[in-house]
């Protein structure tokens, strides 16, 4: 039987041959004319079709988000007018929820195509396999990551997983007349700002609630949270995991820390359950008076009404180290189709190239990664610039960053834990000492299941 479907393959196979004119009785005709044949070519041939449309997924916070969302539009804006038939549909997911809805995506096969990550959750994903290796694409493309600041964050087990889209340290926005008004200079220390911040939250109207805060902090769930934390664990010397990346979380200066952190929250002088926009909106209403954040701050501060504008000013943040160090990644899935990777790859270099580091610089207010990106007239757009690289220099110098040594690929589950301990010492009003211990036991257990 096998036999018989052999013959019968190869008597068609032959019958191919002959009808295509390739066997030796094949009939002979007479070739039309060159003009001819092109003219009834012309006539009959199907018009060449058009290349089928491609959509990009992309998903950030940063969608509506002053600059730099801005600068993300400009940058789909010249990428899909290089490609036409290319579009990206960009849209936005909240900050709270991020790396669980998109752990979600990845886990139910539909990740975006443009993977768009904080520099301290990327790591669970490239522990899973997820994400491209964009170390043979930039050797490809020539694109020199060499001092390309915060790049080696992306070094993950051999394969650059990622690449930096951001390299910060946090400055203080104060509003000048709340605290001239309040006789209060700027302060420079946590002694200083926590007075400051006691005499500038205030019940305005009489009506017995709060509506002048002395600070404000993203204080619902989410891993900025920790962040917020930071400020005041950086502060007292203090750090999650040691230089071994080992769980430091019962230390004397962790302790204080922690007591830092409690007073602000449990004396109300920021507003609670509020998430990190709204705290940025209301400094932006002028509703507070000190607030701790990245450069990104000052696409908000420029949205401010001009009255509440013009008291918004920079400075350096009142304790010992910035907050600082990577910010947040690109990249792509490593289970893309090859056609869409070479897109997204082509996307990667539309924001990594000069023109739009330098766009990032100015329509963002904050320094670009890219080794010399700063534009000549950044002054006039950016008046606090140097403010901005002296603070990024403090916390590259303290060696601090978001993403803790030895917690990398469990941070949103340690995140998870710091912020359910940190509700019950406030709700219960606990002892900090007894919640570092408590802190220290469950980060270990995470650390060595």
């Amino acid at each position: 039987m096998r036999k018989i479907r052999i013959l019968a393959l190869l008597v068609a196979f032959g019958l191919l041959v002959i009808a295509c004119g390739g066997g030796e009785d094949a009939p002979t005709t007479t070739a039309a004319p060159a003009t001819t044949a092109a003219a009834a070519s012309a006539t009959t041939a199907p018009p060449a079709a058009a290349p089928e449309p491609v959509e990009l997924k992309f998903v950030s916070w940063q969608v509506d988000e002053p600059g730099v969302g801005d600068w993300w539009n400009e940058a789909i804006a010249l990428f899909e007018s290089q490609n036409p038939g290319v579009t990206v549909s960009f849209t936005k997911i909240a900050r709270d929820t991020y790396v669980d809805d998109m752990i979600t995506l990845f886990v139910g096969g539909d990740a975006p195509d443009i993977v768009h990550l904080a520099s301290f959750e990327y790591p669970q994903f490239a522990d899973e396999g997820w994400l491209e290796d964009l170390r043979p694409w930039a050797e490809q493309a020539g694109l020199d990551l060499t001092g390309w600041s915060g790049q080696d964050k992306c070094d993950w087990k051999g394969s650059m997983s990622c690449i930096m889209l951001l390299y910060f340290g946090f400055t203080m926005v104060y509003h000048e007349g709340m605290l001239a008004e309040a006789g209060i200079e700027v302060p420079t220390t946590y002694d200083e700002f926590l007075a400051a911040a006691r005499s500038l939250t205030v019940d305005t109207d009489g009506d017995g609630i709060i509506d002048q805060f002395g600070t404000s902090h993203h204080t619902v769930s989410g891993n900025q949270y920790l962040t917020e934390m930071l400020n005041y664990v950086v502060d007292t010397g203090a750090y999650w995991t040691d230089d071994d990346g080992v769980a430091a979380m019962n230390t004397p200066e962790m302790i204080e820390a922690l007591s830092h952190w409690k007073t602000v929250l449990t004396e109300n002088l920021t507003p609670l359950d509020v998430g990190a926009g709204d705290a940025r909106q209301m400094l932006a209403e002028g509703k507070v008076a000190m607030h701790f954040d990245g450069p990104w701050i000052w696409g908000i501060v420029k949205g401010a009404e001009p009255g509440i504008f013009e008291q918004l000013k920079f400075a350096p943040v009142p304790f010992n180290t910035p907050v600082g160090g990577s910010s947040n990644v690109i990249g792509m899935p490593s289970d893309l189709e090859q056609d869409k990777k070479e897109l997204v790859w082509k996307f990667i270099e539309v924001v990594t190239s000069v023109e739009f580091q330098e766009k990032f610089a100015l329509v963002g207010g904050m320094p670009a990664p890219r080794p010399g990106a700063v534009p000549s007239d950044i002054y006039e757009s950016v008046p606090h610039f140097d403010h901005l690289v002296d603070a990024t220099a403090a916390a590259a110098a303290a060696g601090v960053d978001r993403l803790p040594k030895g917690l990398e690929p469990v941070f949103n589950e340690f995140a998870k834990i710091v912020i359910e301990e940190m509700q019950r010492m406030i709700i219960e009003d606990l002892d900090p000492a007894v919640v570092g211990e408590t802190l220290q036991q469950r980060t270990l257990e995470l650390q060595n299941r």
